[in-house]
């Protein structure tokens, strides 16, 4: 039997697929990712998302491996982790009171056939008009940090939001709906 691997340390993904009933392996990529390929940014989502699986695959024979890469996109600029709380209040304020979209490419290769599978999800995210001091607060739990365009859809960043139309789950770093639909078609 298969075992399965998530390319990944995010904590999120990891919750995402334990809460999907689903056992697997971590393993990190170490694939530096260049967000200035002149690709679409679905393109580019699941160029990306193949990049780190790819980065781990000779470690791990008979195994299906899943990575993923996720970010914000508003118009036509791509938004990915702000790693600083200057940079996160900088997103949030472009972001306030807009509409954007989450895209996150996934890859799921079989390393034992070599078969792949490369797919990108697209949400779209509706903020609040967000005064100058929720914003700043936000920043204060250091929660945006390491999260895509600055906030994560299932912990307190789900204040910042007015609705949203598609996956909730791929705003969160996996479209576990399509994700579970593209596994039917692997072993493991």
């Amino acid at each position: 039997m298969k075992k399965l691997v998530l390319a990944s340390t995010s904590l999120t993904r990891k919750k995402l697929l334990t809460d999907a009933g689903l056992s697997f392996e971590i393993a990190s990529s170490n694939y530096e990712e260049d967000m200035s390929l002149p690709l679409s940014p679905k393109k580019l989502a699941m160029h990306l998302s193949k990049g780190k699986v790819e980065s781990i695959v000779n470690n791990h024979k008979q195994a299906i491996i899943i990575g993923a890469d996720t970010f914000v996109v508003y118009q036509d600029k791509i938004f990915g982790k702000p790693h600083t709380p200057e940079k996160a209040k900088e997103m949030l304020k472009i972001l306030n009171g807009k509409q954007h979209s989450v895209i996150t490419g996934f890859t799921i290769i079989d390393t034992g056939d070599n078969k792949i599978i490369s797919k990108a999800v697209e949400t779209k995210v509706f903020f609040k008009d967000l005064s100058e001091k929720e914003i700043d607060d936000y920043v204060a739990t250091g929660e945006p940090l390491d999260k895509a365009g600055a906030y994560a859809i299932l912990e307190f960043g789900a204040k910042l939001v007015k609705k949203i139309e598609g996956s909730e789950s791929n705003i969160a770093g996996l479209p576990m709906e399509e994700v579970m639909k593209v596994f039917k078609k692997f072993e493991f």
